[in-house]
């Protein structure tokens, strides 16, 4: 699985809009979608939170651990 399905998949679990990751994360809407769709990718200091937030492994999202 891709690092953008996972995000996703993790988002809609805690029932989480685009919009509210972002606020959490301090990026636009629009971002969080753009990673969601693969257009683009976050830098290192977003994946470290983006962990924490669903409470995973940095390697977990980006795919190199189940």
């Amino acid at each position: 699985m891709e690092f953008n399905e996972r995000l996703r998949e993790l988002r809609e679990e805690k029932e989480m809009l685009q919009r509210q990751l972002g606020e959490l994360l301090q990026v636009q809407q629009a971002t969080v979608s753009a990673w969601e769709k693969g257009k683009a990718e976050p830098p290192i200091d977003i994946l470290k939170k983006i962990a924490e937030i669903f409470g995973c492994d940095v390697n977990y999202l980006v795919g190199f651990a189940d």
